[in-house]
């Protein structure tokens, strides 16, 4: 049994099962994040409701037909040039929305904590709107240049960029923006956060920011396991890219390549799982909103939030 076949079997089981969490999760986040009023209006679940957006398109784009590419052969990108393009701008754009928000979600929460009135006044979600508004255009632009470079290649018959500065580009921009960069950012906030729970004894609606900063918090756990791998891996390539490689090595460097690249699919379906581990109150709100036909008629009052 070679590595070859072992990286394609665990791409088409372990990617659908991926793929299949990730969609109800993600479903659910879109559920629960917009129909609930005080999430609704909450700067760091609103970032959490655009980021859980982008996942599940990413996921339905990119890890749908990496599995039906591995398991059944069919890669469009190889027959249609337009999809060969919009897959690419498609992804970019995404990925860049999706790891912007959750960093920009791990900063609304230093701001919340934050002792002085000044820095709590910037969580604000008619900000927050705004940011998002402009983050969705900034990466709408910077998807742009793959629609120009990339071209299904004559020789390998593969989508392929063509250009040798966004060939440089390309992996320095994964590492900055969808790897380190949020990474580091997402430690610092992270910590910071919590640094000022301890210097804080009395928040605004206390359970409920708690909730909220302990969701963020698993939040940074899911990126910072399963990105700095992949991270890792991408600077390899880049280091040993000029040197000669027999065809055993370079079997074994692709399919750790294939894992570690699927790994990185966990982020986009996994925050779902950490908010229901981490905050009590989104677990009794994902039940309320699953089994809501056996009370159909039962009127909930009003809850304080309590300490």
């Amino acid at each position: 049994m070679s590595l070859v076949y072992i990286s394609e079997q665990i791409t088409i089981y372990f990617g659908f099962f991926l793929l299949l969490t990730g969609v109800i999760g993600n479903s659910l986040n879109i559920l629960i994040f917009s129909s609930i009023n005080t999430y609704r209006k909450t700067p760091c679940t609103f970032y959490f409701l655009i980021c859980s957006i982008t996942n599940i398109l990413y996921l339905l784009i990119n890890l749908t037909s990496r599995i039906v590419s591995v398991g059944y052969g069919i890669d469009l990108t190889r027959t249609s040039i337009i999809w060969c393009k919009t897959r690419q701008y498609l992804l970019y754009t995404l990925s860049l929305i999706s790891f912007t928000c959750s960093w920009l979600s791990s900063v609304d929460q230093y701001f919340v904590t934050s002792r002085h009135a000044n820095l709590r006044r910037m969580s604000n979600i008619k900000w927050t709107h705004r940011i998002v508004f402009i983050l969705i255009l900034v990466s709408c632009l910077h998807g742009i240049p793959p629609l120009i470079v990339f071209n299904i290649s004559s020789i390998t018959n593969q989508c392929i960029n063509s250009n040798i500065i966004y060939a440089i580009y390309s992996p320095i921009y994964s590492l900055i923006f969808t790897c380190f960069g949020p990474c580091l950012i997402m430690i610092l906030f992270g910590y910071l956060t919590i640094r000022n729970i301890h210097l804080t004894r009395v928040l605004v609606q206390q359970q409920i920011d708690r909730q909220l900063i302990k969701m963020t918090l698993f939040q940074v756990i899911l990126i910072t396991v399963f990105m700095p791998p992949y991270s890792i891996n991408i600077i390899y390539i880049l280091i040993t890219n000029g040197m000669i490689k027999d065809a055993n090595q370079l079997m074994i460097e692709n399919s750790i390549f294939t894992i570690l690249t699927l790994l990185t699919y966990v982020y986009n379906s996994g925050s779902c799982y950490m908010f229901l581990i981490s905050s009590s109150r989104f677990r009794r709100t994902v039940k309320e909103k699953i089994f809501i036909w056996k009370n159909p008629n039962q009127i909930n009052p009003i809850q304080q939030p309590t300490i």
